[in-house]
């Protein structure tokens, strides 16, 4: 049986969600969450062989997302905050 290959980046992209099919969002959100629940299992795990690998490939890419989204979000919530200290707000 083959194994299910994923179309996506390699490595994360800087905000390019918008421009993405939302098909490919889905796949990819549902293979990070498929990583993430396989992890949280955590009954002997093999982490060199088998779907280990692309399993440990996807958390890494679902960590870097979320760490991409946070600076995001950091930098927006910055701005904001820097509005309205100028605006007296």
């Amino acid at each position: 049986m083959a194994t299910k290959t994923i179309a996506r980046p390699r490595t994360p992209v800087a905000s390019e969600d918008n421009a993405q099919d939302p098909a490919d969002l889905l796949e990819n959100t549902l293979s990070q969450l498929e990583a993430l629940l396989w992890v949280c299992h955590g009954e002997d795990i093999d982490w060199c062989s088998g779907d280990g690998p692309r399993r440990l490939d996807n958390l890494l890419w679902l960590a870097a997302e979320l760490a991409r989204k946070a600076g995001e979000l950091f930098q927006m919530s910055e701005k904001a905050r820097r509005g309205a200290l100028e605006t007296g707000g």
